[in-house]
């Protein structure tokens, strides 16, 4: 076997490789000879079949199966041979359509490949870690918060607030002329929920039940219409009605609600903390992952292969596809553009191929405690728990995807440890703030 490897552009690959013909030539024989004892042809007795017949008979299409299975075997010998990582799978050309006898066989595989790179030193990198930790005052705002999931609405007559539920119609225009959806009857507005455009809720503070109100306000630049993104428009408002909040009290029956089963407040209170903090919790891992990617990034850049950032724009491109159309979208209105997810493809593709070799560098194996307690937390979402688990246990393959997610884990983890780290205090609000 005879190989050659030239680079075309970036990382792309051409590699030629030539199969001798006597070795081509050895495999048929063998088979053509190995049929002799097993096929039946009219006219010969079973294990008595001329090779010349069989030959005749089955020749071409042995050989075309030889061909396939040796330019499979040979590619990885030689990719092997050549010490290289693929990126892609490869286009495999054939210099003939037909192999004749007693010919050489050549073929060329167009390929990307991974080239090895050194991490640059994570001790350069910079993290600042955010600690906080639940005051008594967040709980106190988590009740509140509680309360008013579960207000009740009394209608008022004095001047609408922030915090107030208004009732009304609506008609908008853009150099006096409509445009689709600006009209609505009946709507509930709740002033300061950020539910409408930017400052539609604000102008409505103040105004009084059977008053009406014109608002001026610009669409923002990347409103989800995009004919109406960045315009400005008029909406006329009248008011049917201005409700305030009806808060519960905080007694027992309020604490049973949340299944706190013996009613105290102070248990409750318990209950918001250890969700609060596991909440917090997780937000400061992501935080701290976020900084740690990004930083990965901008230390080592790296020429990425074409294919796998198209892969993972048809998967964006897929995924987004899915959520629109589980929003009510027609199809037929999307207009996504592969151009759209480039960027964030790029990124995937270069942090997979970070990690990746952080993995190796490291020679990092996924955590088991790790893994087990992944998965018991996607299996904790689900009607049957341990069912999920002994799923994703059952097979080896199911339980790649979440070794994958903890070996990522596992080099923030490292790369944290060795990075110059800042601690900066912070509270539980502006960590979630930072979430949204």
């Amino acid at each position: 076997m005879q190989v050659s490897v030239e680079t075309t552009e970036g990382l792309e690959r051409r590699m030629t490789v030539t199969i001798p013909a006597e070795q081509i030539e050895k495999e048929v024989d063998n088979r053509l000879k190995s049929l002799t004892r097993t096929v039946r042809i009219k006219g010969f007795r079973p294990g008595k079949v001329p090779l010349s017949v069989v030959t005749k008979r089955y020749g071409p299409h042995v050989r075309q199966e030889v061909i396939n299975e040796m330019t499979q075997a040979t590619f990885r010998d030689a990719i092997q041979e050549q010490n290289i990582e693929l990126a892609s799978m490869p286009r495999i050309e054939a210099r003939e359509t037909e192999v004749r006898v007693g010919e050489d066989f050549q073929y060329t595989a167009i390929f990307e490949v991974i080239e090895r790179f050194d991490i640059a030193p994570v001790q350069d990198i910079k993290i600042t870690k955010p600690v906080a930790g639940i005051t008594e005052q967040d709980i106190d705002n988590m009740m509140e918060k509680l309360r008013r999931q579960r207000a009740t609405w009394r209608e008022t007559d004095r001047p609408a607030q922030e915090g107030d539920q208004l009732t009304i119609d609506y008609r908008g225009t853009i150099n006096g002329e409509d445009f689709e959806g600006n009209e609505g009857k009946e709507i509930l507005v709740e002033l300061g929920a950020g539910k409408f455009i930017p400052g539609f809720e604000e102008q409505l503070e103040g105004v009084k039940a059977g008053e009406e109100r014109t608002i001026e306000l610009t669409f923002p630049e990347h409103y989800h219409a995009k004919d109406l993104a960045g315009r400005q428009a008029v909406f006329e408002v009248k008011v049917h009605t201005v409700s305030e909040p009806v808060l519960p009290e905080i007694d027992e029956a309020f604490v049973r609600s949340y299944d706190v089963p013996d009613g105290k407040v102070e248990s409750l209170r318990e209950e918001i903390r250890r969700s609060m903090q596991d909440e917090l919790d997780q937000a400061i891992r992501d935080n701290i992952k976020e900084q740690v990617m990004e930083a990965l990034l901008a230390a080592n850049p790296m020429e990425l292969p074409k294919g796998r950032v198209e892969e993972q724009i048809d998967l964006l491109m897929s995924q987004m596809r899915e959520t629109l159309q589980s929003s009510g979208a027609q199809m037929g209105d999307l207009n996504l553009e592969r151009s759209m997810f480039e960027e964030q493809a790029r990124k995937r593709v270069a942090l997979g191929m970070l990690t990746s070799e952080i993995v190796k560098q490291q020679n990092m194996t996924p955590a088991p405690d790790r893994v087990r307690t992944k998965v018991e937390t996607v299996a904790a979402g689900y009607d049957n728990p341990e069912g999920v688990v002994n799923w994703y246990y059952a097979e080896p393959e199911r339980l790649s995807s979440i070794e994958s997610l903890v070996l990522e884990d596992q080099v923030v983890d490292w790369v944290t440890e060795n990075a110059d780290v800042t601690e900066k205090p912070t509270t539980f609000d502006e960590m979630m703030a930072r979430k949204r």
